[in-house]
């Protein structure tokens, strides 16, 4: 089994509403289980600016299946969810946007997969979730919560637990 980190994003739709049943799609189409869960944040968008907030969390959870399994997986969820990568813009606004952020200490180069996930600590949007449930947590060389120390956090806004 592996532990794996994966992000998750939106900013059309009901977003908070959506995480919980695209988790409960991850677990269930991985067979994986899940071992932590962070708060929502709002978060500025990022790349292009000109679009609505974004709601950000990150997810731990532990799966046998391999990673370039788990990516097709990821993808045929947001999908289920509304996404479309084929005719979207870059950074532009989704209803669902997958990531995966690490699996175990695996490493790898390919245009289809990059992992650890090539932008990640560029990212406080990701850091900050990420380092709620894992700031202990080592990856590329470089502890969470380290990498997080070193970006503005400005505009990133920890959401109330839904009721």
């Amino acid at each position: 089994m592996a532990s794996v980190l994966i992000a998750l994003g939106g900013n059309v739709g009901d977003v908070r509403a959506t995480f919980p049943k695209a988790i409960s799609n991850i677990c269930g189409m991985t067979q994986g289980a899940l071992l932590a869960r962070s708060s929502d944040y709002a978060t500025p968008p990022w790349g292009d600016e000109q679009q609505a907030r974004f709601v950000n969390a990150c997810i731990e959870i532990e799966t046998s299946l391999d990673p370039h399994a788990l990516l097709f997986t990821l993808h045929k969820i947001e999908k289920k969810f509304g996404r479309d990568r084929a005719n979207e813009t870059r950074w532009g606004p989704r209803t669902l946007d997958l990531d995966l952020l690490a699996y175990d200490d695996v490493r790898i180069d390919k245009p289809e997969l990059t992992l650890p996930h090539a932008r990640l600590f560029e990212r406080a949007f990701v850091l900050v979730p990420l380092a709620e449930i894992a700031p202990g947590r080592v990856i590329a060389g470089r502890r969470v919560k380290d990498a997080l120390a070193g970006l503005s956090t400005d505009g990133i806004e920890r959401l109330p637990e839904l009721a």
